[in-house]
């Protein structure tokens, strides 16, 4: 039976990056079919290497389980943006470490307390990570005069702030 000569033949006769592997395919490569000529296993081979390229290409680099979650260090990155010191910036970050390790989804064992900054609003819980953050800051501003540090210091004394 003779294969097509249409995309598979581009494949055995390749030009730039193609041409590496096809050097692979049928060089480098003994034949494990015997009987088979060598053309028709490289085009074989050819097929298998073309599907896993085109499998790692269309697969996202990383899967997010919520549209909502962003990475952290662009969290961090906004949070650093609304704190001009780096002193309340490092107290803000193990805050928000300690109380959900940066985890936008984070809910507490008993399930009242939710997002970065473990508030119990549940509208909170509906933010997406900025507006947390956002949040977050105007609680501390409100509640510890806008300081993270005494902020972080009272987690620190009786482990809720």
């Amino acid at each position: 039976m003779k294969l097509s000569t249409g995309f598979i033949h581009r494949c055995v006769k390749p030009v730039g990056i193609a041409q590496d592997y096809a050097w692979y395919l049928t060089t480098l490569v003994p034949s494990t079919r015997g009987s088979e000529p060598v053309s028709r296993i490289a085009r074989s081979r050819c097929l298998v290497v073309l599907a896993v390229l085109y499998v790692m290409a269309m697969t996202p680099a990383y899967a997010t389980k919520d549209v909502k979650q962003a990475s952290i260090d662009s969290l961090k990155l906004y949070a650093h943006s609304r704190i001009i010191s780096e002193i309340q910036y490092n107290c803000f970050n193990k805050l928000i470490t300690k109380e959900s390790n940066w985890r936008v989804e984070a809910i507490n064992p008993n399930g009242n307390h939710f997002g970065l900054g473990q508030m119990r609003n549940t509208k909170y819980r509906n933010l997406d990570g900025y507006r947390m953050i956002d949040w977050s800051l105007r609680y501390i501003a409100h509640r510890y005069n806008g300081s993270s540090c005494i902020a972080f210091a009272h987690w620190q004394k009786h482990g809720w702030h």
